[in-house]
């Protein structure tokens, strides 16, 4: 019985929590409520097409962009996600010391060493090849 008290939790201390979870809820639900009975409803033809700065639309907004886009924008989260471990170790520099600046170092290390090869796979080129467009121009000068 004795081991049974020892790993059952207080659930006593959970109200605070559980009191601002209900009125989070409450809240958004009343913030719902209201915009419904307050907001304007209007059909007009206007309403449902696109403003561009009062340019008239000429063609479909839906553009289709390249798989290399996607993966651009991939290398640009991981690299923004890893400069946050970075500012992180620098503010804790002085309590994790020089175990800590070594594993930072060994991370930089190995983050360089992703871009470099994500550089020689051609991963990071985005636009045509300057040498290709050199060789059209020639081409077409001939």
């Amino acid at each position: 019985m004795q081991l049974l008290n020892a790993t059952s939790y207080d659930l006593s201390a959970l109200w605070p929590i559980l009191v601002y979870a209900g009125f989070v809820i409450l809240l958004a639900a009343g913030m719902i409520i209201i915009s419904y009975f307050l907001g304007e409803r209007h059909q007009e033809r206007s309403t449902g097409e696109p403003y561009e700065s009062g340019i008239p639309v000429t063609t479909s907004s839906r553009l289709r962009f390249t798989s290399q886009f996607y993966l651009i924008a991939m290398f640009f989260v991981m690299f923004d996600l890893d400069v946050a471990f970075i500012i992180a170790w620098a503010i804790s520099f002085r309590e994790v010391g020089w175990v800590g600046y070594i594993g930072a170092a060994i991370f930089i290390f190995i983050l360089l060493a992703l871009l470099i090869y994500e550089w020689r796979i051609g991963a990071l080129d985005y636009g045509p090849s300057g040498k290709s467009i050199l060789k059209k121009m020639e081409k077409s000068r001939e």
